[in-house]
């Protein structure tokens, strides 16, 4: 049996350790890990203060010289002494804490296996303030008191601090934390069990932290010499693997841990109460605070939940979120990643709810800011579901997986960035979540703001736009539902700090003829060059949309006279010329990538009127093809809305670089291409 560990309490007059020590002996009377012990003094029984032996100085003195005194001192006109038969209670392994002085311990030390100081601590002004509180002493006879309170401890033995500066509640809570965490040491071992990635505690049925307290679904933190590692318990039979005073780790979480076999480690519930009560409310559809989030998501970060329980938690807080929760999360999820300030007044950022193919406009829209001169470090995101994402079309012409150092010098450089987010204001946070939510396929209008939001405020952003695409394919039906959605995100954007605006677009059929990285930048570079043969549709939204974030200039001031700037900076070749910069700035690819050249063509078996584009159609067709990796991949539409087309007239083109991915998309589109004709036909 490994012996207890005497917790021997230390701290200068004022600091409320006689306080803290009834607290917790009152906390600690269940628990038969610890002893409270009982001190021989020199003081009648009934003079107050802590229960004692009380003794004259004569008995005491024959108790000393019998050797009846485990540790003995003098102070205050008074003779203190712990009885030896405290010795018998450690050898049983319980462990003793006692109230005691700083000159007896370099000699205590000696006398016991295992001794930890707990030295109770508090500012010299709460010191002062609590002595003078007790109208026993002079302000002269305090300060003298207060000069005299050294808190050194003159001996090699380990000090725990425990400061106590507020409620008593307080103090005690944080003595008793002090003295079970110490308390739960063990030895480490490892075991020959190989559990993978999923981190294995193992306690022995007998152990002396009690294996049933931590034994179920959820995790523990083990920890020692700073570094600790979280892991499931399992309990061995007693007697077999493990000591009672041991705990035996996996090979994989032995190695995470990091410390030599032999080391003593601490060992703690997780999560703590006050986070899984918080968490159990969110379950049941209660709200939470902005500090229950912190505590809860900063516990799932950590590892101390279970992948189910985080799961439940995720499925309930998609489901219901109020108003103020999703202003909560937005702050809260803020402080799981870095934050850049740019030092300037206006930061402007752009946002697309997506779903749109072919809707590139911030390839445009960003250069037209740049080129006004207006700071936009945009991060975007790849496909997931589409046939590209912003970062994806991006990368046909420069690199976007940019450092937050990078970006940095992007933006001095350019005025501007279009970079990967995974890099830039990714946080663990997002590993967590995404590993749950996307499996299960989780999705929230609510919960996303909160996450848009939060990347925003990160990214050091002042002002956002945010377009809203309502459609019958996309993520928002109508336009009531992205109006509505756009009300939440501009008061979202308030309650967190941040300007945004939100806009309902028409999401009904794709924008611009291109679907897929190498063919949407195509479109994007007939627009920039201001060609006649520009998609006049991705033309006019991303004119829109740059001509309200210039409004924001106080030099440009109205909606009116951004759009008059806009186009200027179009037609005159500034906005092509800062895509340049920016694209040099991000490390220009030597050979940017082209629409791919292998091509075959999807024709109308019918004459008749194009009534509408399935973008999700569409979209399939050209991940189908090869994109978003391949960026040479993709569709080429031929037709718009409202356009008439003839029988054997090409609908669009299908390009690839690979021939058995061209044919394979050929073949989808040939089962249904999702551009849909009226019933004329043509005479």
């Amino acid at each position: 049996m490994r012996p207890g560990i005497l917790f021997f309490v230390v701290g200068p007059s004022g600091a409320g350790k006689d306080t803290l020590l009834d607290g917790a002996r009152g906390a600690m009377a269940g628990d038969a890990r610890f002893a409270f012990a009982r001190r021989t003094i020199t003081r009648p029984a009934d003079a107050g203060g802590e229960e004692h032996e009380p003794v004259d100085l004569a008995a005491f003195e024959d108790i000393e010289r019998a050797g009846g005194f485990l540790v003995s001192w003098r102070a205050h006109g008074l003779a203190y002494g712990l009885p030896a038969a405290l010795r018998d209670e450690l050898a049983r392994g319980r462990h003793v804490i006692a109230n005691g002085s700083r000159a007896v311990i370099a000699d205590l030390a000696k006398r016991v296996p295992r001794l930890v100081v707990v030295r109770v601590t508090a500012p010299v002004e709460i010191l002062a303030r609590r002595l003078a509180g007790r109208g026993r002493e002079t302000e002269q006879d305090i300060a003298a008191r207060l000069a005299r309170a050294d808190l050194a401890v003159d001996a090699d033995v380990e000090v725990i601090d425990v400061i106590n500066d507020d409620t008593p509640e307080t103090g005690i809570g944080r003595f008793v934390t002090a003295i079970e965490t110490c308390g739960r040491r063990l030895v480490l071992r490892e075991l020959p069990i190989d559990t993978g990635r999923e981190h294995t505690a193992f306690l022995p049925a007998d152990s002396t932290v009690h294996a049933e307290d931590y034994a179920g679904p959820g995790r523990v933190e083990i920890s020692g010499r700073d570094r600790s590692v979280r892991a499931q318990v399992a309990v061995v039979d007693a007697g077999t693997l493990l000591e009672p005073d041991e705990i035996g780790l996996s090979k994989e979480a032995f190695r995470a841990l990091g410390l030599p076999v032999g080391s003593d480690v601490s060992i703690v519930r997780t999560p703590p109460q006050k986070s899984r009560d918080a968490l159990r409310t969110k379950i049941r559809g209660g709200e939470l605070s902005e500090d229950q989030y912190e505590t809860v998501l900063g516990d799932i970060v950590q590892g101390r939940y279970p992948d189910a329980e985080v799961a439940a938690f995720l499925v309930a807080a998609t489901r219901s979120l109020s108003d103020a929760e999703v202003i909560a999360l937005a702050k809260v999820r803020t402080r799981f990643a870095r934050t850049i300030d740019w030092g300037e007044p206006i930061v402007v950022d752009k946002h697309s709810m997506g779903g749109i193919p072919g809707s590139r406009i911030t390839l445009i829209v960003t250069p037209i800011v740049a080129a006004h001169g207006l700071a936009m470090p945009k991060t975007s995101s790849r496909a997931i579901t589409s046939a590209a994402g912003t970062a994806d079309a991006m990368e046909v012409l420069a690199r976007v997986d940019l450092t937050t150092e990078e970006v940095r010098r992007a933006v001095g450089e350019a005025r501007a960035c279009i970079a990967w987010n995974g890099r830039m204001n990714h946080s663990a946070l997002d590993d967590v979540m995404n590993a749950i939510t996307r499996p299960l396929g989780l999705d929230s209008n609510r919960w996303s703001v909160a996450s848009i939001i939060s990347k925003k405020l990160t990214a050091g952003s002042s002002h956002v736009i945010i377009d809203l695409p309502f459609g019958p394919r996309t993520k928002l039906v109508d336009e009531g539902e992205a109006r509505r959605l756009g009300d939440l995100f501009e008061m979202v954007g308030k309650g967190a700090g941040l300007h945004v605006e939100a806009y309902a677009t028409d999401g009904k059929a794709p924008i611009g003829r291109g679907i897929g990285p190498a063919l949407e930048v195509r479109d994007v570079m007939l627009v920039l060059d201001d060609r006649p043969d520009a998609p006049k549709d991705l033309r006019e939204k991303a004119l829109t949309f740059a001509a309200r974030i210039l409004s924001w200039d106080p030099a440009i001031g109205t909606v009116e006279k951004g759009r008059a700037r806009a186009e200027a900076l179009l037609s005159s070749g500034k906005a092509r010329e800062a895509l340049d910069r920016i694209v040099n700035a991000q490390g220009r690819r030597e050979k940017p990538h082209g629409p791919a050249a292998l091509t075959k063509s999807v024709v109308a078996d019918r004459a008749g009127m194009v009534t509408g584009i399935d973008g999700w159609a569409v979209a399939g067709i050209a991940r189908r093809a090869g994109a978003p990796l391949d960026k040479g991949a993709g569709i080429d539409l031929m037709v718009g809305l409202g356009e008439r087309v003839e029988k054997g007239a090409p609908l669009f083109a299908i390009h690839s670089n690979d021939v058995n991915d061209l044919d394979a998309a050929y073949a989808l589109a040939r089962a249904g291409h999702g551009i849909a004709l009226d019933d004329d036909r043509v005479s």
